[in-house]
């Protein structure tokens, strides 16, 4: 019985000296973390959400469309209330590691299922919007896939043992008719 009394308590002290290591680890970590320069940061991939909408799609909306060709022009609208059925919201936002976060709303208004009106933030080109979601940090260019003749003379090509002579291409008239010979 008293063993199994000096086991438990030394089971306890081990895990009360696992903990203390434990806290000091954290706060020791907390330190080096501090000294890390930013340039070490965690991969965050970008969150895009909503629909994006251009400065073209807002273009082609004229006063009076009904709502399906409002609809096949912005898209699915990401905002219907049942409390304001005459109104649509398209949002959007994305968010990158580095940049700030683009956020846009659009709001178009209905009267009698035709398009009434439009309120809209600045919206974006379609160019621009695609040249906003490029990393700031482009890759370097990629090597030349052009070999110079000095590099083509390094690898010669080998010397034709028994080549077959290239086979001659059938004429049309060898495939039989897409279609039977009409009656005469």
């Amino acid at each position: 019985m008293n063993l199994h009394f000096s086991v438990h308590r030394c089971v306890a002290a081990l895990g009360l000296v696992s903990a203390a290591l434990a806290l000091v680890a954290c706060s020791s970590l907390d330190r080096v973390s501090r000294a890390v320069p930013e340039v070490v940061t965690p991969y965050r991939i970008d969150i895009v959400q909503g629909n994006v909408v251009t400065r073209e799609q807002l273009a082609a909306l004229q006063l009076g469309m009904p709502r399906p060709q409002v609809q096949a022009i912005l898209g699915t609208p990401l905002l219907v209330s049942a409390f304001h059925a005459q109104r649509w919201d398209y949002t959007f936002t994305l968010q990158s590691q580095g940049v700030p976060a683009q956020e846009r709303h659009v709001t178009v208004f209905f009267k009698e299922d035709r398009l009434d009106r439009i309120e809209a933030d600045p919206l974006p080109s379609e160019a621009d919007f695609v040249g906003s979601l490029r990393k700031r940090h482009e890759l370097p260019p990629g090597k030349s896939l052009q070999a110079s003749d000095a590099d083509l003379a390094k690898y010669p090509l080998p010397a034709a043992k028994g080549v077959a002579p290239a086979l001659p291409m059938p004429g049309a008239s060898s495939y039989p008719p897409l279609e039977p010979a009409a009656p005469q």
